[in-house]
């Protein structure tokens, strides 16, 4: 029986750990920005191609 109590005790200790890794990051701002990295993939391969572009011309 006093194995549950750890078990249950180490459960709800790491779920806070969990939860007060969220706010942190909530208050940082991590999770404001949901429509950029969808769009930003849409566009990798122009800026790539132009950072590419931009260093030949500037080798030669």
């Amino acid at each position: 029986m006093d194995i549950l109590y750890l078990m249950i005790l180490c459960s709800v200790s790491l779920a806070l750990i969990f939860l007060i890794v969220f706010i942190i990051n909530v208050k940082k701002g991590q999770f404001e920005d949901d429509e950029s990295p969808a769009v930003r993939i849409l566009f990798d391969d122009e800026a790539k191609q132009n950072e590419n572009h931009e260093l030949n011309n500037e080798k030669k």
